[in-house]
């Protein structure tokens, strides 16, 4: 679908909202009616060609006396969900009576089969129709859903000389038609417009660094993607799109199985309606509803792939309480056994939990197939520095570092996404890493990466072409050093916290010691110290040359020593300002002066 044609179609359904909806709803409140009436057309223009077989279909099991018909009639709809009841949406725009145009409208809503029904109550669309049966309005509304002239459809429309009048609108084109108007509803209303999706560029490069990187690899099998944060769907969506061609490059056969988990309603109930859309009623059940963190849907599950973009500088304060409050989670995605701690705390502040959602992918990592697993995940820059040595953040990367299953992390350019204009950064990780690869982590600043566009969509200014997702890529694949690409070992980003005691002293200087000799500490004068992993003969070494000169006697409390690690884009990309000759800004001065030469003069006479 190009793009003339997706704004057309949002424009359409936007102006749904202004036409019908103004003077019964405040803006806030438009989605509560667009979102689900969308939903339900594209349900209902699937279904259409199929009406009539699905009609026959229940009469002759009504007349059989049999009860449990859905499954039969879903097999009569040829899709995995089914609509039983007399009517089609468009046959309700004949209704004149405001109350028959309801009874039957609420007959229509109940032929749904159970799994589309789910989608209407997350939705709680059936509280908005006496609204607009009050308001005489649900005629219009759904007068204009049916329009000739827009095609929600998966399959084209046909004009009578047999050309294409409308193009069908697949399920990737579908997607993005919700994506935008959620974008452009919470937009409306003050809120995240783009909390709960990735724009698709940026999708698509987190697409292709999880599966080109291995295409080699796969094979006539079965794979799983899974995103624990997956919105509208659209990264579970793309991800398999790319799997299946890259598949198909290579002839080979594969089975791609999606799983996700979503906290909004809304977003969920377009998820679920787009796997069942697509046919597989099995897959629209891999989505499930709740939170990732709190109530994970897959605690035992392992996945091929994972690709997410958690939401991040967002309280996960009820999800903790719900795991028994920050000191008492025993979640072992979280809290795990790992060098020496049985008990090792990777639990970030309470006000951020983006870096659960990684922790949460890495517990679901295969660690027995030979391609193990691949992920990458979408953070801003806390996960990259916030935290101090011990503290949860920097545990997290400790275990991610440590482990070596951190590939790669890229520096988007800033206002890449709808709702934020910070700094973002794609985490790719993996457990089967490549020779050259191990022990080390290539640093990417694509920050300069970007092509304007010509309007923004929300404060996203700027996009990947295809041609700078390839370069991009390439930077990636090449692992090699420029001034885009760095490569580290894992130890650089590394380093001891070390409590440093000073010896206290009485009046005359000497030193003050225990019953066993031992100098006492002076509290005030108790020190820290990083010292880099890397350092050359180590603490010891550090103190000898660094601090022994200076502080005479000082010692280490090896007890308090802690290990942290942090990563600093701005450390190893930092390009300083070129100053300007002085020849040339002698040369700017005289110039003024030789502009202005006698202007005080004449101000003042």
């Amino acid at each position: 679908m190009d793009n003339q044609i997706h704004n057309q179609i949002v424009s359409f359904i936007w102006g749904i909202a202004d036409d019908c909806l103004r003077d019964v709803y405040v803006r806030g409140k438009y989605r509560d009616v667009i979102l689900p009436m969308t939903v339900i057309r594209r349900l209902d223009a699937v279904l259409e060609g199929t009406k009539e077989e699905v009609l026959k279909t229940k009469a002759m099991l009504d007349k059989a006396g049999i009860v449990s018909q859905a499954d039969s009639l879903c097999k009569a709809a040829k899709q995995s969900f089914c609509n039983w009841s007399p009517f089609r949406l468009k046959d309700l725009t004949s209704r004149a009576k405001l109350q028959q145009l309801q009874a039957d409208f609420t007959v229509y809503l109940d032929g749904f089969s159970p799994n589309a029904q789910e989608i209407l109550t997350k939705f709680k669309f059936r509280e908005q129709i006496q609204t607009m049966v009050d308001a005489d309005i649900l005629g219009l509304v759904i007068e204009k859903f049916v329009s000739p002239t827009i095609n929600l459809s998966p399959f084209p429309v046909i004009d009578g000389s047999g050309k294409v009048k409308l193009p069908a609108l697949d399920n990737h084109a579908m997607g993005t038609v919700f994506e935008e108007l959620i974008r452009k509803f919470n937009e409306e209303n003050n809120e995240e417009a783009g909390e709960h999706f990735t724009p698709r560029d940026v999708v698509e490069l987190m697409a292709d660094l999880v599966f080109v990187p291995v295409k080699g690899k796969i094979l006539d099998s079965t794979y799983s993607i899974y995103d624990g944060a997956s919105g509208t769907g659209g990264m579970l969506t793309v991800s398999e799109h790319r799997l299946q061609s890259l598949a198909q490059e290579a002839g080979k056969k594969v089975s791609v199985h999606l799983f996700g988990q979503e906290i909004n309603p809304e977003t969920y109930a377009i998820t679920r309606a787009d796997m069942l859309i697509k046919g597989d009623g099995a897959e629209a059940e891999h989505i499930a509803y709740g939170s990732t963190l709190g109530n994970d849907a897959f605690p035992t599950k392992q996945f091929d792939f994972m690709l997410s973009n958690p939401p991040y500088g967002k309280s996960w304060k009820n999800d903790a309480e719900k795991m028994g409050g920050k000191k008492g989670i025993l979640d072992t995605r979280f809290v795990t056994q790992f060098s020496g701690d049985p008990e090792f705390a990777m639990i970030p502040r309470s006000s951020d939990g983006q870096l659960l959602f990684l922790l949460n992918n890495v517990a679901k990592m295969k660690e027995t197939t030979e391609l193990g697993s691949r992920i990458a995940e979408v953070h801003n820059g806390s996960s990259l520095f916030t935290g101090d040595a011990g503290q949860g953040e920097s545990n997290a990367r400790r275990y991610l570092i440590e482990r070596d299953l951190v590939e790669a992390i890229i520096a988007l350019p800033n206002n890449m996404f709808y709702n934020t204009g910070i700094g973002t950064f794609i985490w790719v990780l993996s457990n089967r890493k490549e020779t050259r690869r191990k022990g080390k982590i290539q640093l990417i600043d694509a920050t300069s990466l970007k092509s304007p566009l010509r309007k923004n969509l929300g404060q996203k200014n700027c996009e990947f072409t295809s041609e700078i997702r390839q370069q991009i890529l390439d930077l990636y694949q090449d692992f090699a050093e420029n001034e885009y690409s760095k490569i580290f070992a894992n130890t650089d980003f590394g380093s001891y916290k070390v409590t440093v005691m000073r010896p206290a002293k009485d009046d005359k200087g000497n030193l003050l010691c225990d019953k066993k000799g031992k100098p006492v500490a002076d509290k005030e004068l108790t020190d820290t110290e990083n010292i880099p992993l890397n350092y050359a003969g180590g603490i010891d070494a550090f103190m000898a040359a660094e601090v022994l000169p200076y502080a005479e006697g000082a010692w280490v409390d090896h007890t308090k020593t802690k290990i942290g690690y942090e990563i600093s884009f701005t450390k190893y990309f930092y390009k300083p300002v070129q100053l300007r000759e002085m020849a040339d800004i002698i040369a700017d001065i005289r110039a003024l002066e030789k502009e202005t030469d006698g202007l005080l003069d004449e101000v003042l006479g």
